[in-house]
């Protein structure tokens, strides 16, 4: 009678209730993580990485929908949801048609890079869609605090997202956390006070796995992001974060998003089967749950929600596919544009045709192609046959094909057309056979639409979720409306995934 009469004078009754929201959103991101490091390794795994697949609403079949799979594109989908086709993050670098010059997906030349040596910095200006943080942010009248931290620029910047009080990252030149002009004015005095002891200084002349990091300055601070010393600087960035700026203090939901870059660097370097992948994975798992208790002690274990993903997979190297029999090889980009600029030559004369070319783009001279009044269908065309000539090329798709939408019709064309913006995007793309990349040197790399590549964990743990194994397939994409359901805030402007309601809890 006693509980009746407290629900009937409250207007509610706690059954009935909605979820509490978290003080903390925290957004992880492990770059070049692929889902099968969660089963290979899982029997090792006893820290952040086994407490989210133990407690986590775990997807076990979600994937990118968009080629190429990448660092910028990756890191714009997780809190936008949206394709590259409505964010315009289409790679980490193109040929901007409007500006006339190669750019990357966070350069800005009206910032300035703070911390660090005298150069232009880097914001989110490229990105045309919000992102949670930005919801969080226009819901709460801006008080809700997001902060975004990694080794690399796009990966603090891009899931941070517009409104974002502070992206910082790692500077290999100075050894310093640095930021833009975008959001401050001057450095903020506890990241000066957090890079007074040159944190990347501990590291010199220390050994992982028989590899020694140099003495020197500048070979250090590459050096280290190839090994887990640089997720550890992260890590501990991220905890001084978490102290300066009070996130989840307050009565609003605050957003901390951590990209952990050098699964990356090494992943590259080694590839997926490695002694070194193996190890830094081990490593993560022990940093994350670094981070988790460091949260808790901040905001408490039952007040916090986190969402774990990767920005891509990765491939195997070719030498170790080749070894058990299996296809596989590089592609150099160099014979790519010189199969395109020889094409072009032999039909319309001398000139410069390629205004440049990376991982799977290559964009033509428009202004040369103008002033010859050509045809732009017919040299791409042209230059798509010339492309498509080449081995170990499974397709291409021509800029006028996609403005028409036309495709084969298949998952394959779909993720082009969902990474296909129509004034960012490139006026030849390919596809090569699965296992073959657009690389050179050794190592591996990742940019293609086959499983390796795009088959990544997504992971929800805490407030308003249901742990449990969920098999169905879903997108990266679903992560963002997912969240805005369970914040109660607008669904991210560019948003094209799913509500994932089974993992919601009533």
């Amino acid at each position: 009678m006693k509980k009746i009469l407290l629900c009937a004078l409250a207007g509610v009754c706690l059954a009935g209730a909605a979820p509490k929201k978290p003080k903390l959103l925290l957004a992880i991101v492990v770059d070049q993580f692929r889902y099968d490091y969660l089963t290979r390794f899982r029997s090792e795994y006893k820290g952040g990485l086994a407490r989210l697949l133990t407690k986590g609403a775990v997807f076990t079949n979600a994937r990118y929908i968009h080629v190429p799979a990448i660092t910028a594109v990756g890191h714009s989908t997780i809190l936008s949801g949206a394709t590259p086709s409505i964010s315009g993050i289409v790679a980490n670098d193109w040929y901007d048609r409007e500006e006339g010059v190669h750019v990357t997906s966070v350069s800005d030349a009206k910032t300035q890079l703070l911390g660090g040596k005298a150069a232009a910095g880097s914001s989110p200006k490229r990105l045309l869609v919000s992102t949670i943080g930005d919801e969080l942010k226009m819901a709460g009248g801006g008080k809700p605090r997001v902060y975004g931290v990694s080794l690399k620029d796009r990966a603090a910047i891009l899931p941070a997202g517009h409104m974002a009080d502070g992206a910082f990252w790692f500077d290999t030149q100075s050894g310093n956390f640095v930021t833009s002009s975008f959001y401050y004015k001057e450095l903020p005095g506890w990241v000066k006070e957090f890079n007074s002891p040159r944190p990347a200084d501990k590291y010199r002349g220390k050994t992982w796995l028989g590899h020694k990091m140099p003495e020197d300055n500048v070979k250090l601070f590459t050096e280290l992001e190839a090994t887990p010393f640089g997720n550890e600087m992260i890590e501990a960035f991220a905890e001084r974060a978490l102290d300066a700026a009070q996130l989840g203090k307050r009565e609003f939901t605050d957003v901390l998003t951590v990209s952990f870059s050098s699964n990356d660097y090494v992943g590259h370097r080694y590839g997926p089967d490695s002694r070194e992948v193996h190890e830094i994975a081990l490593d993560t798992d022990r940093l994350l749950e670094k981070l988790f208790q460091a949260v808790e002690r901040q905001v408490g274990a039952d007040n916090y929600l986190v969402v774990f993903t990767a920005d891509h997979g990765v491939a195997p190297v070719p030498e170790v596919n080749a070894a058990r029999k299996m296809p596989g090889g590089r592609i150099d980009p160099a014979t790519i544009k010189a199969a395109v600029q020889n094409a072009l030559v032999k039909k319309y004369g001398g000139g410069e045709w390629v205004a440049g070319n990376w991982d799977l783009a290559v964009y033509l001279n428009q202004g040369l192609i103008g002033q010859l009044k050509l045809n732009l269908a017919e040299v791409e065309r042209e230059a798509a046959r010339a492309i498509q000539a080449m081995p170990h090329i499974s397709r291409v798709y021509t800029l006028q094909q996609m403005t028409q939408g036309g495709s084969l019709g298949d998952t394959v064309s779909q993720k082009v057309a969902n990474g296909f913006h129509l004034r960012r995007g490139p006026d030849v793309e390919l596809i090569p056979d699965a296992y073959w990349m657009v690389a050179t040197g050794t190592g591996t790399g990742h940019a293609s639409p086959y499983s390796y590549d795009t088959h990544v964990p997504v992971i929800f743990m805490g407030t308003g979720v249901r742990g449990g194994q969920y098999s169905a397939s879903a997108a990266v994409n679903d992560i963002a409306p997912t969240l805005a359901t369970l914040l109660e805030i607008e669904t991210p402007s560019g948003s094209v995934g799913r509500v994932l309601t089974e993992i919601l809890v009533n």
